[in-house]
């Protein structure tokens, strides 16, 4: 597996400085959507392989991106702002903007995992709806009986026949 130009942990770092410099200002609902984002994130870290992790760790940064655009919109003081509340405001504002650079990364990352390209939700890339890879193993409560590896060559010049 090739490595990312940017690492996971990189952008999880990043987006976690910024988080907790904006909820100096935006408390509340802000804090609980991006730091379970997050959250997504340590998971997508943790487990390098999976596909689940990867993708809810997209699917909650994306879903950020608008309950953001929303908190910042409805919660930003008006008046009596002080240095440590501009400074809070705009480092929200700026993990903001940074977040569709790094939803475009993250998918990058689950592309390398072996993710599909999204198109719509619930729909399978090759559009079917649902996929079964057939590979050499066969799970045991398989209902399919088992090829015969052997099975053609019969007739395919001398075999020993047995003893």
């Amino acid at each position: 597996m090739d490595q990312p130009a940017v690492s996971l942990k990189v952008i999880l770092l990043v987006h976690w400085l910024l988080t907790t410099w904006g909820c100096l200002v935006f408390g509340g609902p802000y804090a609980w959507a991006n730091f379970s984002a997050l959250a997504l994130g340590v998971w997508a870290v943790a487990q390098r392989d999976s596909l689940d992790a990867i993708s809810m760790f997209l699917g909650g940064f994306v879903l950020t991106i608008l309950l953001d655009i929303i908190h910042i919109s409805i919660f930003y003081p008006r008046v009596g702002l002080l240095d440590t509340g501009r400074f809070g405001a705009g480092m929200a504002i700026l993990s903001l903007l940074l977040k569709p650079f790094s939803c475009f990364l993250v998918y990058q990352i689950y592309l390398q995992r072996g993710g599909g390209i999204l198109i719509l939700p619930g729909e399978h890339p090759s559009g079917s709806g649902s996929s079964h890879e057939r590979s050499a193993y066969q799970t045991i409560d398989s209902s399919e009986a088992p090829t015969d590896f052997y099975a053609g060559v019969e007739g395919k010049g001398p075999t020993s026949q047995g003893y």
